[in-house]
């Protein structure tokens, strides 16, 4: 990438930070947890669960709280001691079964290794979820998932930081642990559809480790943040100064990734702007499946708008442009742009019926003919879905994908498109 390119974007974001005008609203998945500690219905939260509503928002973006909550907690005689009422813990389980024609493919002899047309996915998903206010500005939030994907044995942690709200009076607020640097734009986890929002997967914004800082001022809207730009699962023992020391590296490196986000509302239009610059590994070995030993420069670009049509229909767009320098150690000289978005709209018929409509789609030409499975970026899919809520807190989904790229059976080694991904799916996705 052009250095003076990349320098401006970093000094814009270094600017945003030293001035912290800021304002981002933490987004969380359904809790009934707040229902239980405050007794209001879910329904003052979310549009349909786990869509916030404005109020679901503005909940969030007050530090997970309402102003009443020290009366939610135990009395026991001591104004230092904020413990909650009761253990505020909640659930989130998703069951499904799926006819569908994706295939786990052996990259080197294009042999099928798994080829189910109906899948029976049952559990998708269990979820511990836990949050609550521990002082006048500080709260906590955090899950853990003890199924996903039919992952079971161990407890995988996703979002755990901790808040605090206006430090040191000014105004500006932080956030501290794992997160979904995504979240500044359009929460996975608020989603209806079971599909993803799949452009911030591919561009590696979703979960991380780090700090942001947050603000409004006047109209605007500003976040920004670093992270440690390796992900939540890598850490490294210390044993550079000897042997058995009790703490472990969390970084790979002394690099960190910043980024931001500035957004406000125009004429209805909720528009935002993100930008992100940092490292990543190189891709290395077969496929350029594994991870290499080199740190290459990363910079994304974002625009994101959302907004509402009548009172119940909302609707949602994010494209991201990416550039990934001498990604592939099969040829260090070379860079790499792609592009990538989705764009969605939610109906909310009535307290029963929710239609979903999502839009995939992502180009990412410059990988062609490497031979590796960064030509599989490319995505252009359409997902319909309907819910009905037979509770708030309980909904059964049927969900329709339609793939509208054509399969490539080139190889080895075989990468790309190689099979279809249409699907139908049903099932429940309860909190409780």
């Amino acid at each position: 990438m052009n250095c003076q390119l990349r320098a401006c974007l970093l000094g814009i974001l270094c600017t945003v930070a030293a001035t912290a005008i800021l304002a981002w609203s933490n987004s969380t998945p359904a809790m009934p947890a707040f229902a239980r500690q405050y007794d209001i219905s879910c329904v003052m939260c979310h549009s349909a669960f786990p869509r916030l509503n404005a109020f679901g928002e503005y909940f969030a973006g007050n530090n997970m709280r309402l102003p009443q909550w020290r009366e939610t907690t135990r009395d026991l005689g001591d104004n230092q001691l904020a413990l909650p009422g009761s253990l505020p813990l909640a659930i989130r389980a998703q069951a499904f079964v799926q006819g569908r024609d994706a295939e786990a493919i052996d990259l080197e002899t294009g042999l099928a290794e798994a080829d189910s047309s109906f899948d029976v996915q049952a559990p998708y998903l269990v979820k511990l979820l836990s949050s609550a206010p521990l002082s006048e500005n500080v709260s906590y939030y955090f899950y853990g998932i003890f199924a996903e994907k039919g992952g079971n044995g161990e407890v995988i942690i996703e979002d755990a930081w901790f808040s605090y709200a206006d430090i040191a009076g000014s105004g500006v607020s932080g956030m501290l642990g794992q997160f979904q640097v995504s979240d500044l734009m359009f929460p996975r986890e608020v989603r209806l559809t079971f599909q993803d929002f799949y452009a911030y997967r591919a561009a590696g914004i979703t979960y991380d480790r780090g700090i942001i800082l947050d603000r409004g001022v006047g109209p605007l809207d500003v976040a920004i943040g670093l992270t440690n730009g390796n992900g939540i699962e890598s850490n490294a023992s210390i044993n550079s100064p000897g042997y058995r020391r009790p703490d472990r590296l969390f970084d790979n490196d002394t690099q960190k990734n910043f980024f931001g986000r500035i957004g406000g509302e125009l004429g209805g239009v909720n528009i935002g702007l993100f930008g992100l610059v940092g490292e990543q590994r190189s891709a290395a070995g077969f496929a350029g499946t594994e991870r290499g030993g080199r740190d290459t420069d990363k910079t994304i670009y974002g625009l994101d708008v959302s907004g509402t049509a009548g009172s119940k229909a909302h609707w949602f767009a994010q494209v991201l442009w990416n550039q990934w320098d001498e990604f592939l150690d099969a040829d260090p000289t070379a860079d790499f742009d792609w592009f990538g978005g989705f764009a969605g709209i939610d109906y909310i018929a009535s307290d029963r019926w929710v239609f979903s409509a999502l839009y995939n789609y992502a180009d990412a030409s410059d990988f062609d003919d490497t031979a590796t499975i960064y030509e599989g970026i490319d995505i252009n899919s359409l997902t319909f879905g309907v819910s009905y809520y037979f509770m708030r807190n309980l909904k059964g989904v049927l969900e329709m994908n339609v793939d509208l790229l054509s399969e490539e059976r080139d190889g080895p080694p075989f990468v790309g498109h190689q099979s279809k991904e249409n699907y139908i799916l049903l099932g429940f996705d309860a909190a409780y």
